[in-house]
């Protein structure tokens, strides 16, 4: 789920909605940035390890999880993986592959090579998944 100011403003709920019943049915989920604010508005926060831009900015939400809070870019925990925006892409390889272990490596791979390389041979490789 991507960041943003819209869910300060309580949009994107139904997203948010989504994500908790793909969490239910043990479909990973990630939250960077401004999106960790819905899940915390929805109290899926309130029991697993996560981070955000600062534990500051869920405790302004009807947020209980502060013991969970972890002050980290990128935290998993289970298929739940949430990050700060600061260069978040840098942790998204590592903490996808942990959380999805599949054929979908060297998909992450290119991705991750595109975004940190610039280099174009890595989006062919990509649109080949």
């Amino acid at each position: 789920m991507p960041g943003g100011n819209t869910w300060n403003e309580g949009k994107n709920l139904e997203a948010a909605h989504k994500a908790e019943a793909f969490l239910a049915a043990g479909v990973p989920v990630a939250a960077i940035c401004g999106a960790t604010s819905g899940l915390a508005r929805l109290g899926m926060l309130d029991d697993k390890r996560h981070t955000s831009n600062a534990l500051e900015y869920l405790q302004a939400l009807n947020y209980q999880g502060t013991q969970f809070y972890q002050n980290q870019p990128a935290v998993t925990d289970g298929n739940l993986i949430t990050g700060r925006i600061n260069r978040t892409y840098r942790f998204r390889l590592s903490d996808f592959q942990e959380s999805w272990k599949s054929t979908m490596t060297r998909h992450w791979e290119a991705w991750y090579e595109l975004f940190t390389t610039g280099d174009p041979a890595y989006f062919y490789k990509l649109q080949k998944g």
